[in-house]
């Protein structure tokens, strides 16, 4: 069996930030390799007619209460005592998006974990250049390099190929896993992947 967990990832989605060092640990438990792929969820609910739970589930009685109330377990669970939403939230992160498929290996967890925190710790606003600029600049990133490519035309069509193969394959938001063929969606999908993982 492959040992290999691919992330399909935006940093848009505050469950992609939550489920982010829980997936490390697991992985690392496990002997497994994340394999990071970047796909744009506003592209991906475009393709598939999803929509975001608050949207979507707006006029279901309890839904929304009742995944705000899974939201703050796992929260507590993994202790994100810093964790809070994004006052801007939700944002557009395709400049982010084309900055991670820029990138690939040591430099792309380097930048989930210095932009990610960013965003969702410290109210980061990706629609001002200055402020992620900053933030590349202090995890050591040449902000002014990665911002270029954010206009490369193969950087372009790359974010836009992961997004539609991602939705090919059977993706409909974020966080997606993949083990192989295997597909799982949701944070809360962490035990299941562990158990494949494991063999129980």
């Amino acid at each position: 069996m492959t040992r290999t967990i691919e992330l399909i990832f935006d940093f848009v989605s505050p469950n992609g930030y939550l489920v982010w060092r829980p997936l490390r640990e697991l992985a690392a438990r496990q002997g497994a390799e994340i394999l990071i792929t970047p796909a744009f969820l506003g592209g991906m609910h475009k393709l598939t007619g999803n929509a975001p739970p608050f949207v979507r589930d707006a006029e279901v009685k309890g839904k929304n209460q009742y995944a705000a109330l899974e939201m703050q377990r796992f929260i507590t669970k993994h202790g994100f005592t810093r964790f809070r939403m994004n006052p801007n939230f939700p944002f557009n992160s395709v400049n982010l998006l084309r900055m991670l498929v820029s990138l690939s290996g040591d430099d792309q967890v380097r930048l989930i974990e210095a932009v990610s925190p960013a965003i969702w710790e410290e109210g980061l606003d990706v629609t001002d250049a200055g402020a992620v600029a900053a933030a590349l600049t202090a995890a050591g990133f040449d902000a002014d390099v990665l911002a270029a490519r954010t206009q490369d035309p193969a950087v372009k069509q790359a974010l836009m190929d992961n997004t539609e193969r991602a939705v090919e394959r059977g993706a409909f938001g974020i966080p997606t896993f993949f083990i192989g063929t295997e597909m799982f969606f949701g944070k809360e999908r962490l035990g299941q992947i562990e158990e494949m993982l494991s063999g129980s």
